[in-house]
């Protein structure tokens, strides 16, 4: 089976010039090219039925810009999702008109900013954009917030808890929606409470709800200043914790904790709640149970000298700095038990996490004003 003798002219010489990017519509049977002189287009003419059509034309690009008719192979596709495409190659992927090589593209780690334009020329959908937006590259190119843009007009649409969750957190890198834009995802939080988990993971610090500091906040940052001058890390976290950003997280986390939608958003949350605590050696975070967590704390208050120093400083927060040191060893590694049991949502895998949850939302509520 071969290209008709009008489509194989008309493909020479559009390869003949110098392309930017390929994607074909095969709903349309249409070749579309970009250049640096604008987009160009080639209406087919199958000679045999569409699929196989469109595969010959795949085998013909790939054959001018690979070297190759085999096109993108298909057992590379978990290798190069991982980000292992070769960056020298890149440019040449996106001229064979294979959407799983455009999916090479975007994940690779040496992505650019003028990639990241052809890609989405090439294919424009929510995923791609996460995963250019996960380069420094392209968050600080111009094509940072058209990425940005896109997702938040999409979010309305996304129906699974983990592409929300990712999508809030990568349009919130700094400089790429405005402050109005990023009240209305806010409030969007109030409905489907996956969309905190976003904020809890990108600017932890930083939420848009004001927090009064917990009683103890004032005395402690006084007590603890020369630990924290010293580099204590517990100390310099006991005293974030009291303030007002460590509060606001608090009640985030919380919130989001009382009823997660799914398990998506508890791993997203136990994780971020982890991150946020996790200050010098307080364990490796892959406590399965709150038994096995409970010990590590009580191994570190007998074995490191800065909590000790903390203690002989301040007796009385003992109860903070336990639950501090706590919540800086949850996981997801507490859920994992669980989760790799059933594939329960909402009340149902709630019910089955509360002997994980209740603990954590109980060192929460010690720290809470």
């Amino acid at each position: 089976m071969q290209l008709s003798h009008e489509d194989q002219l008309r493909l020479n010489v559009l390869v003949a010039q110098s392309l930017q990017a390929v994607r074909i519509d095969e709903s349309r049977m249409r070749v579309h090219a970009l250049s640096e002189k604008g987009e160009a287009s080639i209406d087919l003419n199958p000679t045999c039925k569409d699929e196989k059509y469109i595969r010959l034309i795949q085998q013909f690009l790939s054959t001018h810009y690979l070297g190759s008719p085999g096109g993108y192979p298909v057992f590379l596709r978990r290798w190069t999702r991982m980000g292992q495409a070769r960056n020298d190659s890149l440019e040449k992927l996106l001229l064979i008109g294979e959407p799983e090589a455009v999916v090479a593209v975007v994940h690779a780690s040496g992505l650019t900013n003028e990639l990241a334009r052809r890609a989405w020329w090439t294919s424009t959908n929510a995923e791609n954009a996460r995963r250019m937006l996960e380069k420094e590259n392209v968050v600080k190119g111009n094509m940072g917030k058209e990425l940005a843009q896109f997702l938040v007009e999409f979010l309305p649409f996304e129906e699974e808890q983990k592409a929300i969750i990712d999508s809030v957190r990568l349009v919130l890198q700094p400089g790429l929606i405005d402050n109005e834009t990023r009240r209305d995802i806010w409030k969007r939080g109030k409905r489907k409470n996956s969309y905190y988990v976003g904020f809890l993971q990108q600017t932890p610090d930083n939420l848009p709800i004001d927090a009064t500091p917990h009683e103890k906040w004032e005395t402690a940052t006084k007590a603890l200043k020369p630990e924290v001058d010293r580099g204590n890390g517990y100390a310099r976290l006991l005293c974030r914790t009291l303030g007002p950003t460590g509060q606001a997280f608090l009640h985030v986390a919380n919130l989001v904790l009382q009823k997660p939608n799914d398990q998506e958003v508890v791993v997203a949350l136990l994780n971020a709640i982890g991150n946020y605590f996790e200050c010098g050696k307080t364990g490796t975070r892959t406590c399965r149970d709150m038994q096995s967590l409970s010990n590590q704390v009580g191994i570190l208050f007998g074995d490191d000298p800065n909590v000790e120093k903390i203690l002989s400083i301040d007796p009385d927060l003992q109860p903070q700095l336990n639950a501090i040191l706590s919540l800086s060893m949850v996981s997801e590694s507490l859920v994992d038990p669980i989760f790799g049991m059933t594939d329960a949502i909402g009340t149902v895998m709630r019910k089955k996490i509360e002997p994980v949850i209740q603990p954590i939302t109980g060192y929460i509520r010690l720290l809470q004003t």
